[in-house]
């Protein structure tokens, strides 16, 4: 924003006199050069005449944030303007979370609508209105050479935020309800008659929000990349069940002006309780190794791709760097650990027995625990290798080749670095919770000679 008054005011004057151009210029081009209407538009467009008439039409429309005609079209009564910090604050949503990024919306005679696009006019990222509203004596110069008159003009166009009456009105066709606002429902002396109004500034964040959301760029590039099973930077959101609800039929103006630029169309999300859907557990059949299976899951991708994403940024080689990297690879682990559960404790005892499992043997002793707690004679072997305890190492270094070549495609890793997965699964808390858990429940040997090496 220009420093000096003068500067100021030719900002002000400036950002005005565009804005009567345009409109002038789009009237113009309609009409040819000898049309006698041209000198009388030209002057209609001089910027004390188009003000002056702006301040006798802005009587015609409100700009409000909380409207009635949503409620019914034929409804007559008090609309609001009260900003979100007007707003006592919630705990549930509400206008008061917008802050100071609202929309104000305008009903009235639709024809006076251009009154409303002047004061939304940005002078230093701020519309006309708030400076009116602050008596900016810059934009009062600008606005007319007499300081009289600018100032029956500002008194004029700041009024568009205040009520029509000075007394609040209900209607027949608007929605009214008793509160109780005491202690005894029986008592009709404690209940107080409320008339509530619709928040067309949330309804236009919300409407703004889900558009975004369903129809932005961002939603479908992620959405795409999901059917095509490709890892994203960012995620996207579905409303299930949304509903669109219209208001002013073919005139949507007739409700708001908020309302026009929405098409009349307002939505409504399911209100409707959840349906829990358990989704059943499957059995890793006719693969050799789960961990393929255990790395398309979504929480799984991120994490190797923080991991992947750590291990290029080249830290320095010093001891915040590997406490960081052994938290990320502490999450994995978590993650491995859940994966295996459901397997563990779902589905049926001795699934791995079917002919078409073909786990590798650690995968199966590590998987179907409770096969080797059967008294099946066809069981043995199972039972024994289970007891033994050779396959926690097994499946650490099935895990570290796992996590070499999810990272290896753009990082140079070897038998180190694997060794370095494998010792850190092995030694890992929850994982080794997990294994003495089910050395219990199993009557195996608390003692597992194959962990020595990583002590």
């Amino acid at each position: 924003m220009p420093s000096t008054p003068t500067e100021r005011q030719a900002a002000f004057r400036t950002t005005i006199e565009r804005f009567l151009k345009e409109r002038l210029d789009t009237k113009l081009d309609k009409l040819p050069a000898d049309d006698p209407k041209r000198p009388e538009l030209i002057a209609q467009h001089a910027r004390e005449t188009w003000l002056a008439d702006a301040a006798r039409r802005v009587a015609q429309i409100q700009i409000v944030t909380h409207t009635l005609k949503p409620i019914h079209p034929d409804a007559r009564g008090t609309n609001l303007f009260r900003t979100p910090h007007d707003l006592p604050p919630h705990s549930e949503v509400g206008s008061h979370v917008l802050g100071s990024d609202f929309s104000s919306d305008v009903v009235g005679n639709a024809a006076a609508l251009d009154v409303f696009k002047l004061l939304k006019l940005q002078v230093d990222e701020r519309p006309l209105l708030a400076w009116m509203q602050e008596g900016d004596p810059d934009l009062l110069a600008a606005m007319s050479d007499h300081a009289d008159q600018a100032s029956e003009w500002l008194d004029a166009f700041i009024a568009i935020t205040a009520p029509r009456s000075a007394i609040a009105s209900s209607h027949t066709l608007a929605k009214q309800l008793y509160w109780l606002a005491g202690e005894d429902p029986a008592d009709d002396s404690q209940y107080h008659l409320l008339a509530p109004l619709y928040s067309s500034a949330l309804a236009h964040a919300v409407f703004q929000t889900i558009n975004e959301d369903r129809f932005g760029e961002a939603g479908k590039l992620a959405r795409q990349a999901r059917r095509e099973q490709r890892d994203h930077d960012t995620g996207y959101r579905d409303y299930p069940d949304l509903a669109v609800q219209k208001f002013g039929g073919t005139k949507p103006q007739n409700i708001s002006q908020l309302n026009s630029e929405r098409g009349g169309n307002n939505y409504l999300l399911s209100s409707r309780p959840p349906k829990w859907k358990t989704l059943a557990v499957k059995a890793p059949l006719h693969t050799d190794s789960v961990l393929p299976r255990f790395g398309r899951v979504p929480e799984v991708r991120q994490s190797v791709r923080t991991l992947r994403d750590f291990l290029e940024s080249e830290p320095p080689p010093n001891m915040e760097t590997r406490n960081h990297r052994d938290a990320l690879l502490d999450r994995l682990i978590d993650e491995l650990v859940d994966f295996a559960n459901p397997l563990q404790a779902t589905l049926p005892v001795g699934w791995s027995r079917d002919a078409d499992c073909r786990l590798a043997e650690a995968e199966r002793l590590w998987l179907d625990p409770r096969r080797a707690e059967t008294g099946d004679e066809t069981d043995t072997d199972f039972r024994a290798a289970w007891q033994h305890m050779d396959w926690p190492a097994e499946i650490g270094h099935r895990f570290a080749n796992w996590l070499n070549h999810e990272l290896g495609q753009t990082l140079p890793l070897g038998d180190i670095e694997a060794r370095e997965w494998r010792d850190e699964l092995l030694l890992h808390t929850v994982w080794g919770g997990t294994l003495h858990r089910l050395r219990v429940q199993g009557d195996a040997p608390t003692y597992v000679p194959t962990r020595e090496s990583v002590q």
